[in-house]
């Protein structure tokens, strides 16, 4: 039997600088916040001790976002993915000094993380904001919205469950669209892009770049009952 081929990441771990203060919060918060990767699907309803919404970020950066939104929806639940040290180290500073109880964190790779620990049809949401653009033609092969990904995602979804994607690269936000809209199990909620929906904060990089007239591009589609 021929193995498969090794699957091509929308990643690299680079050797950014981890402050202090980010490596403290990495090493004291995540045996509190943190949910370590196993070949195993989560009991989310253990996790959070309580039955309600669930939320799956992919990628949440330095954590802004994802702090904003929770704090902001204290009845749902929400599970941060993120590779990144600093990122992490980031996330979880502000979770603990927000005191938010309804935040997991998982520092590993999205796809593995989907595929074996996230069961089928229990999501009610995918956010997917400014993910790597891989804008040189070589890198593309990289990106993440691909067909095979965004059909895993959908799987995950409970029907009428949605995933809010955004961009600031165009060419990324059509691929992006072109991707979703083929999926058949979702259907598009606007007749291409739809404008920044309220929960989801504009953060001070996005702002700058508006005021410089860059366009920044959202998607949210929903799975079929």
């Amino acid at each position: 039997m021929t193995p498969d081929p090794p699957r091509i990441r929308s990643y690299v771990l680079r050797q950014g600088r981890v402050s202090n203060a980010q490596r403290r919060a990495h090493d004291t918060l995540l045996p509190r916040y943190g949910l370590g990767f196993r070949d195993a699907v989560l009991d989310l309803d253990a996790v959070f001790g309580r039955i309600a919404p669930r939320i799956l970020e992919i990628g949440c950066g330095m954590g802004e976002t994802t702090v904003a939104i929770a704090a902001a929806n204290p009845g749902t639940d929400y599970i941060g993915i993120e590779v990144h040290t600093p990122g992490v180290g980031s996330l979880l500073k502000q979770i603990d000094e927000g005191g938010l109880t309804n935040v997991r964190v998982i520092q590993h790779d999205a796809v593995a993380v989907l595929d074996a620990m996230i069961a089928p049809a229990s999501l009610d949401g995918v956010h997917i904001f400014f993910p790597d653009p891989w804008p040189k033609k070589r890198q593309q092969k990289r990106r993440l919205i691909q067909p095979a990904f965004v059909a895993l995602a959908a799987s995950r979804l409970k029907p009428g469950g949605y995933l809010h994607a955004a961009t600031d690269w165009q060419e990324y936000a059509e691929q992006m669209l072109a991707v979703l809209s083929a999926e058949p199990a979702l259907a598009n909620t606007a007749a291409g892009y739809v404008e920044r929906p309220a929960y989801r904060p504009q953060t001070k990089f996005e702002s700058r770049g508006v005021k410089l007239g860059h366009g920044v591009w959202d998607m949210v589609f929903r799975k079929h009952p």
